[in-house]
């Protein structure tokens, strides 16, 4: 006979701050983790990239080749590559072992805001304040992107991508889903800013985050408005959205020091931690634990959940 499976427990929210990475890099605008969770990437006003592991407070690597500050990076799956963009104009794709710009992609107009890969690491995807998300192919040598999607009227704050979608959020109040199977532009108008977008772990819904201090939770089929999260304060800085690692709740930066989570279900305001003084600049939600990574001015912060017992001495 089958045995019932065990009740899961509840999602819990990283509340104990067990590491702080002094990085060293001026202002950190991004940080990322990497695609299983175990290392991180920060992108610093002094125009370098640097790898870390996070959980042992421990700088890997530095990386520099970009002319002016790092606005963005992410790692490939199998984590020998990255890419990174930066007010210089460029997206970069970098070795991870050896340090070195592998190929420099040059066609934006303006300072690129962020920068994703696809699924197998073929493609980098960009977004810039040039009003455009541009495809580049990886594997050739061609400069040129092999898609530009310039739908966007204004800049292009923040890009997303499932296996066969790229999601944008656009400083013209758009969220724009393209659906690169079918062909088809799906736009859903949110009327403010957007500052951050991202898909649920689902794929059901996506969360955009916008200059009206407001998250809004939309069907990702229908636009349908699910939810709408206030609290945090978002009205100048290009802040970033999160959701939780089971979907249970939503997160955002916010301009006065903390980072908000709510409910994604109920709507309600479920923890506010305090990060800094500044404004929190970026964020990122582990993949599969109950784990946070975020940025506020020269250093990054790693939070984990109340039940969380560090191993041995890691230096917190």
């Amino acid at each position: 006979m089958a045995f019932p499976q065990p009740r899961p427990s509840r999602p819990e929210l990283p509340r104990q701050r067990v590491q702080t990475l002094e990085c060293g890099q001026g202002a950190v605008r991004a940080v990322r983790f990497n695609a299983d969770g175990n290392y991180c990437l920060t992108c610093g006003s002094d125009k370098t990239l640097k790898l870390w592991n996070p959980h042992k407070g421990t700088a890997l690597r530095s990386y520099q080749g970009h002319g002016y500050e790092v606005l963005d990076a992410a790692g490939s799956f199998d984590n020998s590559q990255l890419c990174s963009c930066g007010a210089d104009k460029t997206v970069a794709l970098w070795d991870v072992a050896t340090g070195k710009v592998l190929r420099k992609y040059r066609g934006h107009a303006g300072k690129v805001n962020c920068v994703q890969f696809n699924e197998e690491a073929t493609i980098i995807v960009s977004g810039s304040i040039d009003s455009t998300v541009r495809c580049w192919d990886c594997r050739s040598r061609r400069p040129d992107p092999v898609q530009v999607l310039d739908e966007a009227k204004d800049g292009v704050s923040s890009v997303k991508l499932s296996n066969h979608e790229i999601l944008s959020g656009s400083v013209d109040g758009h969220v724009r889903r393209y659906d690169l199977r079918a062909g088809q532009l799906y736009s859903d108008y949110v009327g403010s800013p957007i500052t951050s977008v991202c898909f649920s772990k689902d794929g059901q819904c996506t969360l955009a985050a916008s200059l009206d201090s407001t998250l809004r939770l939309l069907d990702k089929d229908t636009g349908e408005l699910l939810g709408e999260y206030k609290g945090h304060r978002s009205t100048t800085y290009r802040l970033d959205c999160v959701l939780s690692e089971r979907d249970a709740h939503v997160g955002c930066a916010s301009e006065d020091g903390y980072v908000y989570f709510w409910d994604l279900v109920e709507g309600s305001l479920a923890l506010s931690l305090l990060v800094g003084r500044g404004v929190v600049q970026s964020l990122c939600f582990h993949p599969t634990l109950p784990c946070l990574l975020a940025a506020t001015e020269g250093q990054v912060q790693l939070w984990r959940e109340d039940s969380f017992q560090a191993q041995g001495d890691t230096g917190t």
